[in-house]
């Protein structure tokens, strides 16, 4: 196939792959989400340096450590229900962000952020790796990284016009439910791309 079939591919015609590359570029605006606006959302509710510093480092670190098993686990039991799963309770962890007001909540927040995230960002390159053929999973990988990492870019410009225009708070409730909608596009347009499991 020619790279521009594998992108339309990747991209829109087949379920699974689109779906994960969807989901890739909502995870990572999550990710722009907790650099660039949780801090601020912290700081203006008066904790301390040492106290963001705390609530930034929660949600990576329970995302690493814990990647390290879900990538195993979504080999025994499947990729579909892990990433609808992690997609979903990032943004129940990104609501109560929002909700939230106190060092404790947030800081359970950020693990739930982490957990989800864990859940969702191995198990999306699994699914690429499980459908694109190997003549062609290597442009396969590099179209839905282009997705994947383009949320970055988008995550910064969306949450950043909407903390301007409105409220930090209304930047961090409309990621929540861009998540949310993400998690239900893979429950519903994805099919089960490991069916050992």
């Amino acid at each position: 196939m020619t790279t521009g079939q594998i992108a339309r591919l990747t991209s829109l015609r087949d379920k699974a792959l689109s779906a994960a590359s969807q989901a890739g570029m909502v995870n990572n605006l999550n990710d722009a989400l907790a650099w660039g606006i949780f801090p601020l959302l912290f700081a203006a509710h008066g904790l301390s340096i040492a106290q963001i510093g705390v609530l930034a480092a929660l949600y990576p670190a329970v995302w690493g450590a814990g990647q390290m098993l879900t990538g195993w686990w979504s080999d025994h039991i499947g990729r579909k229900h892990l990433i609808t799963a992690g997609m979903l309770l990032q943004a129940a962890a990104i609501a109560l962000v929002a909700a939230s007001t106190t060092f404790s909540l947030w800081a359970t927040a950020q693990i739930l952020l982490g957990i989800g995230t864990a859940l969702v960002y191995p198990t999306l390159l699994a699914v690429i790796g499980d459908v694109a053929h190997p003549a062609w999973r290597a442009r396969a990988v590099g179209v839905y990284r282009l997705w994947r990492d383009g949320g970055f870019a988008v995550g910064a410009l969306v949450a950043g016009v909407l903390a301007d225009a409105y409220s930090l708070t209304t930047a961090i409730w409309t990621v929540a439910a861009l998540t949310a909608a993400s998690g239900l596009v893979v429950a519903i347009r994805m099919y089960e791309t490991h069916p050992r499991a």
